[in-house]
């Protein structure tokens, strides 16, 4: 037997071309050939990316049989982007709101935590995700919640199994809020790793493995639901007017040509199915074909989640009824459409939050038709807070675009897709500047949430052909988040406008040619009560007279009103400041620090400062962004035209030449045409940065 043979050097390789192959490459082909699924990426989701898809999948797998034995726990995720344009104040508006008053059992703040810290900063949570890409939300919800004392065991050990899960440690906060009939917890978890890398979880452990987890601990606690738990929950579900479990199954169940039977190989579940398809049925949403056959209707569940939602509005007005004692009809009661809906003025009762993980509020209006409307004002960092108890005017919000969009378009059109302030002014020269620089603001909103414009360096905008249809899906945008326009006609109650001294909301409704339509029941009647009350104090302070039983406001009756609330409360703030008070007028320029709000009955007023006196000025929710910071502006019919928050700050002049700042408080400066420089360059940059004045 010849055993010599000639070796041949070089790389490994395969006579069936497997040569380079990983082995569960050759595994997934010879699946392949024995006419299994062939390999490659079609039908890949995406849903085994990212830490925990092993846990997610395993725990999603369970027998469901055993499932049933489990406590129930609702865990709703959501993964929210941080480094977009206001997505760090969006999360600090909502860890600001976790931490409301009245969630604790005590009715007081809650308290937020960590897994060693029993009280932790919120403020310093956030800092640490400034500059991350995202961070997860989550709301964890036992059935049984009620029955813990505490839920800070329990969330604690559920995060400590979640990081087993996803393989890191996690920089999460929690608060627990027992102010709704189901205790729930919020959870805030920072989108990094603990080796600082972006933390990627798995959809498949978002969806079903934390919820399994979260069971899991609950079961552990209070022990598996017994059979008569089970049996009373399901049969519960057969006459509820949403989407149940029951629901669920039938629609599993289900064939193709929507037709599900009744019938079931265990007693009790084929008494709940034949129950619940009768409720289906009186509902509209299942059609009985005989012998124990019936069609489920197109849309089923979707239909069934709404009228949920629409039992729990209903069930909060109830409440709302309850706690403010409020005698209305249950014919009163509207749940408003945003896009349909006409404008509602009325008394503010209530606002409150309708969907936690997303941040959406609500507000309940004791409108002057003699109803109580339920609004979805969206998300709650876009409406400011309002007092209970104000006035208010709520509107859909516009979707078409505006006047200043078509004149953006006009004028671009006519100069090669550019605008500017200079084209606009060359365009029309009846414009003013502060007229053409709106356009700009607009604009500039619209760069921010990436709606197609673009902002050159020279200071132009380079505006697309189409540009009226992307300011129609601009505003369509934000009625998603804000569908509602929501404008405070008065903080004060109504029934302290009776005898304030100021311009109310009654006094303008009295003064108006056209006030609103007022019925005369509920909220209506006590506006109308109000009114005529108002009418006899304004005929004591001999602001209207008296005609025979007819009340006649005096000429400019607003007008005094509001200087005689200015002067008395420029009095008080003199006496605290220790400043003069000075008035301004139309025309006037207004430079100062601006210091703080004041609320006055003729409206919300800014206190702006300056060395050595102060003066009121109609405020703006700009302003709020720069509190203790100068600002400049010029008042004009009635209001001011702020110069602030659009690349412009405090105006002034130096030698023959005008600068201002780009930013208070800051050191770049400019003038009306280029950045400034050469020889007096140090000396406005200690301008602005407020450097004394010998410079």
């Amino acid at each position: 037997m010849d055993d010599n043979f000639e070796p041949r050097l070089g790389h490994l390789r395969s006579r069936d071309g497997s040569a380079g192959r990983s082995y569960l490459q050759r595994v997934l082909h010879a699946q392949a050939r024995a006419g299994g699924r062939k390999p490659g990426r079609k039908g890949f989701n995406g849903s085994r990316i990212g830490r925990g898809a092993v846990a997610g999948r395993l725990l999603g797998s369970r027998d469901r049989f055993s499932a049933y034995r489990q406590r129930r726990v609702v865990v709703k995720s959501r993964i929210i982007r941080i480094n977009i344009p206001n997505g760090i104040n969006a999360a600090r508006a909502h860890m600001r709101y976790i931490q409301r008053d009245g969630v604790t059992r005590e009715g007081e703040p809650g308290r937020l935590y960590a897994a060693e810290q029993d009280k932790v900063d919120g403020r310093a949570v956030l800092d640490r995700q400034t500059d991350d890409r995202h961070q997860f939300r989550f709301i964890v919800s036992p059935e049984d919640g009620s029955e813990y004392p505490d839920l800070k065991d329990l969330t604690r050990r559920l995060m400590t199994q979640m990081e087993q899960d996803v393989g890191t440690k996690l920089d999460w906060a929690a608060v627990d809020h027992f102010n709704t009939g189901h205790p729930h917890i919020h959870i805030v978890v920072r989108g990094k790793t603990d080796q600082g890398k972006d933390l990627v979880i798995a959809p498949e452990y978002l969806t079903s493995g934390m919820r399994e987890r979260a069971m899991e601990l609950v079961s552990l606690d209070l022990g598996p639901r017994t059979d008569r738990q089970i049996e009373e929950r399901l049969r519960r579900e057969v006459g509820q007017e949403r989407l149940t479990s029951i629901d669920r199954r039938l629609l599993r169940d289900m064939g193709a040509d929507r037709i599900v039977n009744a019938a079931h190989g265990d007693p009790l579940f084929q008494t709940l199915r034949a129950g619940r398809l009768k409720k289906l049925s009186a509902l509209g949403l299942a059609e009985h074909r005989g012998a124990g056959r019936w069609t489920l209707a197109e849309g089923m569940d979707d239909t069934l989640r709404r009228m949920g939602e629409r039992g729990d509005i209903i069930r909060t007005m109830q409440r709302a009824w309850t706690a403010h004692s409020l005698e209305r009809a249950p014919a009163d009661m509207v749940i408003a459409d945003s896009a349909t809906m006409t404008p509602i003025v009325g008394r503010l009762v209530e606002r409150g939050l309708s969907d936690e993980l997303n941040d959406r509020h609500y507000l309940l209006v004791d409108g002057i038709d003699g109803a109580i409307h339920y609004v979805d004002i969206g998300k709650g960092d876009r409406i400011e807070l309002i007092p209970d108890g104000a006035v208010v005017r709520l509107a859909p919000r516009p979707t078409e675009a505006r006047a200043v969009d078509r004149t953006v378009a006009e004028i671009a059109e006519a100069n090669g897709g550019r605008y500017s302030v200079e084209l606009h002014l060359r365009h029309d020269p009846s414009a003013t500047q502060s007229f053409a620089e709106t356009h700009v603001r607009r604009l500039e909103a619209m760069r921010k949430a990436g709606h197609g414009v673009e902002r050159e360096a020279d200071g132009s905008w380079t505006v697309a052909p189409d540009h009226v249809a992307r300011a129609s899906a601009f505003e369509a945008s934000r009625a998603r988040f804000a569908p509602v326009v929501v404008d405070t006609l008065s903080t004060l109650p109504l029934e302290q406008q009776v005898q304030a001294d100021g311009a109310t909301w009654l006094d303008r409704e009295l003064a108006s040619g056209n006030p609103e339509a007022v019925r005369d029941a509920g909220f209506g009647a006590e506006v109308t009560a109000a009114k005529a009350q108002r009418q006899r104090w304004l005929v004591d302070q001999e602001l209207a007279d008296d005609e025979q039983g007819r009340i006649v406001l005096r000429a400019n009756l607003l007008t005094r009103l509001r200087q005689r609330e200015l002067r008395r409360v420029a009095g008080q703030l003199s006496k605290e400041t220790g400043l003069g008070y000075v008035e301004t007028k139309t025309g006037d320029r207004v430079q100062g620090l601006y210091k703080r709000p004041v609320e006055l009955a003729s409206g919300r007023c800014a206190l702006i400062e300056k060395s050595r006196e102060f003066t009121l000025v109609p405020w703006r929710p700009v302003l709020d962004r720069h509190l203790d910071r100068p600002v400049s502006g010029i008042m004009k019919g009635g209001r001011v035209n702020w110069t602030i928050g659009r690349g412009r700050g405090a105006v002034g002049q130096l030698g023959n030449r005008t600068w201002k700042t780009v930013d208070p408080g800051r050191s770049r400066i400019s003038s009306s045409h280029r950045a400034m420089s050469g020889p007096r360059a140090p000396c406005f940059r200690a301008i602005a940065a407020h450097a004394p004045s010998g410079c």
